[in-house]
């Protein structure tokens, strides 16, 4: 099976919004819900799962509900957050590769292959099936950005916050992230996806060439320039404000 049974194409840079970026689901899916779905999905009627839809419309405040088909699958939105540590290597032609990145990225690099960080949390919202497995999500995600990696390099988590702390759970490649959602409503803080890497080593950059090194070097720079810039427009604006409020008090009589 794959991920076009369950996905159709969809695509979005790395600095467009949000909802500008889904996967769009067929409407008509025939693929019914498999042996290797989780039991409480198994043991869910077709009557329970309408119930469980209609309940979690009533709650969704932007309009991005679900769709339940007559065949008893549904159609709806997830989140998923691209946490990656490491470094990723995309075709260099790959419309996936952020204005930002190929700014500093040599032309002769980025018409071939190159590697780069990508954004922080940088967060996709994404458009698929009830029958659509964590591992689709994860193969989806890399062939839109035209990412090389191996697949089983990365894992789905969903992240829960419990008494004010986050945990994370690793899910497995079977599991569907639409039902975890539906279970657990459209409130992003009870329940959030996460791509991050499959592996807990350290990267190894002997591994990489001397041109993807310089690459990872002039990304880091500009990273470097604009969080320093951020935090010197941080504390100036802070500065004059104290200095406006201080102008103000000598003016007042004592």
């Amino acid at each position: 099976m794959t991920v076009s049974e369950s996905m159709s194409s969809g695509y979005c840079s790395l600095e467009e919004e949000i909802e500008d970026y889904f996967f769009t689901a067929r409407e008509n899916l025939s693929r019914k819900i498999t042996k290797d779905a989780p039991k409480e999905e198994k043991k869910t009627t077709t009557q329970e799962l309408r119930q469980k839809i209609e309940n979690f419309n009533k709650m969704v405040q932007n309009g991005l509900i679900m769709k339940m088909a007559d065949d008893g699958t549904y159609t709806g939105f997830i989140k998923v957050h691209l946490n990656l540590r490491h470094p990723v290597t995309v075709t260099g032609g790959s419309q996936s590769l952020s204005n930002t990145m190929k700014e500093v990225l040599p032309n002769k690099v980025a018409e071939n292959k190159t590697s780069f960080f990508l954004p922080l949390d940088a967060v996709k919202q994404l458009h698929i099936s009830s029958v659509t497995t964590a591992s689709e999500v994860i193969r989806g995600l890399l062939q839109k950005f035209q990412v090389l990696d191996d697949p089983q390099k990365f894992a789905l988590f969903k992240q829960m916050k419990r008494d004010g702390q986050v945990h994370f759970q690793k899910l497995a490649l079977t599991e569907h992230p639409l039902y975890l959602r539906l279970l657990a409503g459209p409130e992003t803080d009870l329940l959030n996806f996460v791509m991050k890497e499959n592996d807990k080593g350290d990267v190894q950059w002997e591994a990489f060439t001397v041109p993807e090194l310089q690459n990872f070097l002039l990304i880091l720079d500009k990273e470097e320039r604009e969080k320093v810039h951020q935090v010197h427009t941080k504390y100036d604006t802070f500065r004059q404000h104290l200095q406006n409020v201080l102008t103000e008090a000598t003016r007042k009589p004592v």
